[in-house]
Formats: C-alpha cells, structure tokens, sequence
C-alpha cells in the first residue's frame, strides 16, 4: 500500500470531518459536495511527482537502482545476481516491497470479489457500500476514510477464539 497515497486520503477524510463539524462553529457549509475522481487524480499525480523527485535524488546521488528479481550467491564477497547479472559491494539494500497475500475461492468462497488495501487506491469512484476485512491499521484506517467520505462502511474481524 502507498504510504503517501494513505495519508493524502486520511486528510481528505479530516477534511470531510472538519466540513461535518463547521455548523457547531457557526459556518454554513450547505451544498459542499465531495468529488472521489479529482482526490485521485490529484492524489496520483502528487504522488507520481514525489516518486520522480525521489529518484532524481538518488541518481544524484550516484546510486544505482536495480529493478528485478535477485539472489544473494554463494561468493566470498557480499553479492547478488539480479536478472544473471552480478552486483558486489560492502552494503547492499534490498528493497523487496511487499504483497498481499489473495486466498483462492477454494479458500474462502467469493474471495475473487474482493480486492487488496492496493486495490483501494484504484478505486475509480467512492463505493456505496464497502466491507473490510481485518483488523490491522491499514484496515482501520480504510474503512475510517470510507466511512467518513460517505460509504456505508462495515469492518470484519476474524477471531480464531472468543475471549
């Protein structure tokens, strides 16, 4: 999950709740209205813009990025092949990223119907109603921003035993 890309959707939402609030501090705030395309679009260029700042630094910097699957080897030296090609150095960085984990329909009936926290943020417009499954702080944090932007929100919690 875009780190950046969460925390531009939480202000959106603090936005919708400093909105919800404005009667209680004597502002009139009839006929605001909420538009989910031009948050994305905005959220998706900020974001593309920063990822392009950042790699400019880096190359700057003088530091190569690699991108492709890697292997650390059995040589003396710290060394990993990415793509059959060798890379030595006193430190190496690898920056794996991270996948969700997608149960099979056997699995878990009608789990194809659902999407991962990533598939949030390609979400084209705001759900009318939306389920969210778990009980982590993406999760929270999910089913808060929907909530409070207007989707009728409903968060799920497995629990392996009743405490």
């Amino acid at each position: 999950t875009c780190s950046l890309c969460g925390q531009v959707m939480w202000n959106t939402a603090v936005h919708a709740e400093f909105i919800h609030d404005h009667a209680d501090y004597g502002f009139e705030t009839l006929g605001v209205k909420f538009n989910w395309r031009t948050i994305k679009e905005k959220r998706d260029a900020y974001v593309r813009r920063l990822n392009d700042i950042y790699e400019t630094n880096v190359k700057k910097a003088h530091i190569d990025i690699i991108r492709g699957y890697g292997k650390f080897t059995a040589d003396p030296e710290p060394t990993i092949e990415v793509d059959g090609k060798k890379y030595t150095a006193p430190h190496i960085l690898i920056a794996t990223g991270g996948r969700p984990a997608v149960p099979s329909d056997s699995e878990i009936p009608g789990a194809s119907l659902g999407m991962t926290s990533d598939g949030f943020f390609d979400l084209e417009e705001l759900p009318r109603r939306s389920v969210i499954v778990g009980a982590g702080y993406i999760a929270v944090e999910m089913v808060g921003i929907l909530s409070t932007l207007g989707s009728k929100s409903s968060l799920l919690i497995r629990q392996d035993k009743v405490v």
